[in-house]
């Protein structure tokens, strides 16, 4: 079920005026039926899945915090275990039984002609044994569909068992409501991605109705819709048309797409994000924020403390403090605990080179900012006022030329696609269909930019919030009107329910 659809609006209406009219012990009954209707709107049989780790995680939790020793351990390790094999399964398989066969079908014939050369016959015969069982014998399994949001509802499941065997939360003792904390609608399929801590006392209070908080979360919900329907799917016209084809397009082309291309992708996974924390906000629940105005970040460091925080704080809780944090046992050391967590965090996206060569381009130049950081300072200082407004571009054209690697299908369009900007490959702008449609990508992005520079540097000028009734309802019309206007109501997928 996609949040831009009127089968959503029904639901979402359905829902929360059923979860107020019935009495406080039955609403987490009714929010359970209702996340699993949700889910399985999208491929009911993939419910399943989550039904057996939402088994496998609950027990383990119970057993950690009944354990002592190397049972914890083991009971934690069993519920990691499960979780990484479904999303590798799922995931990855394809992806790894393909680098195998194209590593071995490109390399092989050069390595063994090395090893007859030096005549080690024991050792060719071994490697040919073997080698030719690894080769293209292991079956792709092309039918697989990915589950919806896998890896999303995945690192949730992961976070609990976690802070259970870390002592931070206790083990929950209702099935449903652990069941609830993995499939809570809202943010069931693309986050924010919850910690147990935040979430799962508030299925336990009562949320009496709040006109403030429910307009406060209906205003969010507005807001995500624009972001969504008004600017990411009207970019994704100009943008789709150049991303599927990157490496035959123009320089100028390529650089508008650039720009276009990660402003599309901020607004429609930041749009979910919105509409998700604002349907919950309305039955009185908080999520956390997953986005705070990443394209106005000053520098990478701070880029990544504003971008889908939820999972780069995860990576940073689970993996990147585990393996020591970037203080501990050397600068190289830490440097290669950054670089190790963006390739996974690439990997993480998708099961695709061009993800890890995108979170390894990433971890690269957050090492060069740290490295560099002395001069840096020095400039900033020189420049005076203006080193807001020259970091801020830089760093966003930055990440715009980092997202071919992200929207790519293959490294080989990835080089296309630089080659054709460090050559110059000249041409004029593609203008797509219909002509009008860059005219469109320049309006929704000015919108936008105003929007969230109001927020970030103005944040006392409120539309939707002014006290004054009319100027209230005035921006309340302004943006259903750019809906009706200029949305894109063809039902287009979110970007990150791929992931």
């Amino acid at each position: 079920m996609l949040f831009n659809s009127l089968h959503f609006v029904a639901f979402f209406i359905v829902v929360t005026t059923l979860y107020f009219s019935l009495p406080h012990k039955l609403r987490w009954v009714l929010l359970l039926l209702s996340s699993f209707y949700f889910y399985m709107a999208f491929l009911p049989v993939y419910v399943l899945i989550l039904l057996v780790t939402i088994v496998i995680d609950y027990y383990a939790g119970i057993y950690i915090a009944k354990s002592h020793g190397r049972k914890r351990k083991l009971y934690l390790i069993v519920s990691l275990i499960a979780n990484i094999g479904f999303l590798s399964f799922f995931k990855y398989y394809d992806f790894l039984v393909g680098s195998i066969d194209e590593l071995f079908n490109v390399h092989i014939p050069y390595m063994r002609d090395l090893w007859l050369s030096s005549r080690i016959i024991v050792w060719n015969n071994w490697v040919n044994s073997h080698l030719n069982l690894i080769g293209t014998d292991l079956p792709i399994l092309q039918n697989i569909i990915l589950p919806i949001g896998l890896s999303f509802h995945t690192f949730q499941a992961m976070s609990y068992t976690i802070e259970v065997y870390r002592g931070n939360q206790k083990p929950e003792k209702k099935f449903g409501i652990y069941a609830l904390y993995v499939m809570f609608y809202p943010q069931l399929v693309a986050g924010p991605i919850e910690r147990p801590q935040n979430v799962i006392h508030q299925f336990y209070e009562k949320h009496d109705f709040n006109y403030d908080r429910a307009v406060s979360g209906l205003r969010l919900i507005l807001w995500g819709m624009v972001k969504k329907v008004v600017i990411a799917d009207r970019l994704a016209i100009y943008d789709n048309a150049i991303f599927s084809n990157l490496s035959h397009h123009s320089a100028p082309t390529l650089i508008m797409a650039s720009i276009f291309g990660p402003i599309q992708v901020y607004c429609d996974f930041s749009a979910y994000s919105d509409i998700a924390i604002g349907a919950a906000r309305v039955m009185g629940f908080e999520l956390m924020t997953n986005f705070r105005r990443p394209l106005f970040a000053k520098s990478f460091q701070e880029l990544w403390q504003r971008w889908h925080i939820s999972l780069t704080s995860w990576f940073r809780d689970y993996l990147f403090f585990p393996l020591g944090g970037s203080r501990r046992k050397g600068m190289l050391r830490g440097a290669f605990n950054l670089i190790f967590v963006f390739v996974v965090s690439g990997l993480w996206h998708g099961a695709n080179w061009c993800f890890v060569l995108w979170g390894f381009t990433h971890g690269i130049l957050l090492v060069v900012e740290r490295l560099i950081k002395p001069f840096t300072s020095k400039f900033v200082r020189f420049l005076g006022s203006a080193s807001t407004a020259i970091t801020t571009v830089f760093i966003f054209l930055m990440f715009g030329f980092s997202n071919a690697m992200f929207v790519s299908k293959d490294l080989h369009e990835v080089g296309g696609y630089y080659k054709n900007i460090l050559t110059w490959k000249s041409g004029g702008l593609y203008k797509g269909e219909p002509p009008t449609a860059i005219i469109y990508c320049i309006i929704v992005v000015a919108i936008l930019f105003i929007a969230e520079y109001t927020m970030e540097y103005k944040p006392q000028i409120k539309l939707l919030g002014h006290k004054n009734v009319v100027v209230r309802y005035t921006g309340y019309v302004m943006l259903l009107t750019l809906l009706l206007l200029i949305g894109v109501f063809n039902g287009g997928q979110f970007v990150y329910f791929q992931f």
